[in-house]
């Protein structure tokens, strides 16, 4: 299902449940007058938005900073490996092309067999490791001959090292980030926010309406927010595998 289609049906459905409420509670109501409403309801519904609305930016800045984090850890394992397989052109032709060789399968590995693992499951798969622990071993096993192999050396075992360390923490990244215990809060929250509007005996004319949809679509559309960016590499990035497939073209057929 698309998402935002899901979105669409969010809004639909919070809108009408407020709708639903609304006239039930008006019907069953007996022509309750809202100026007997209590100031101190008035008061808890003030506060009780307050901090609904703190802890829903606080989780939206979470999501959100998770996923940067994650972009960043592909760019960042991609770059390097590009990194090691221009600088290795020091190398002689078989070693050259050793590492080469399985700098491509690793990254052809990892867009179409392991990233889609990594979506379904939330962890990385063994056999990628393998492979990127066969590039290193290609990359420290030879012994520089000249001074420009020698200094080129360092350099490609430390890109080696990034990339494992980027890769380490996209693992991290497949993982929803908001635990469970906060989306029941958050939908909790909502429930209780929205639930005030009817504390205030809201009533069914035109103005009233509109703005109790329009806060309970609000509501929806933060919720929907934190739902979409809490799997980055699922629904977060439009294009999450574009720093492999730009850089490596070839090897991922694009």
């Amino acid at each position: 299902m698309s998402e935002w289609l899901v979105l669409v049906l969010v809004l639909v459905a919070a809108c009408l449940v407020v709708l639903s409420v609304v006239v039930l509670r008006r019907r069953r109501s007996g022509g309750e007058d809202p100026s007997e409403t209590p100031d101190v309801i008035e008061y808890m519904t003030m506060m009780i938005g307050v901090v609904y609305a703190i802890v829903l930016g606080l989780a939206i800045a979470g999501v959100w900073e998770a996923r940067n984090s994650a972009d960043a850890a592909v760019t960042q394992e991609a770059q390097a490996l590009h990194e090691v397989r221009e600088r290795v052109q020091v190398y002689p032709a078989e070693e050259r092309k050793r590492v080469r060789d399985d700098i491509d399968a690793y990254v052809r590995y990892t867009v179409k067999t392991e990233w889609p693992h990594m979506v379904d499951h939330g962890e990385l798969t063994d056999r990628g490791a393998k492979m990127l622990a066969r590039v290193r071993e290609d990359v420290t096993s030879y012994e520089p001959k000249t001074t420009r192999q020698a200094q080129s050396y360092q350099a490609l075992v430390d890109q080696v090292a990034e990339a494992d360390t980027a890769r380490t923490a996209r693992g991290e990244s497949a993982e929803p980030t908001m635990p469970g215990v906060v989306w029941i809060g958050l939908y909790a929250g909502a429930v209780v926010s929205i639930g005030m509007l009817f504390a205030l005996q809201i009533q069914r004319s035109g103005r009233e309406l509109v703005l109790a949809w329009i806060f309970s679509a609000l509501i929806a559309f933060l919720l929907f927010l934190v739902w979409h960016f809490d799997a980055p590499f699922a629904r977060g990035l439009d294009d999450p595998v574009s720093a492999f497939t730009s850089l490596f073209p070839r090897a991922t057929g694009s």
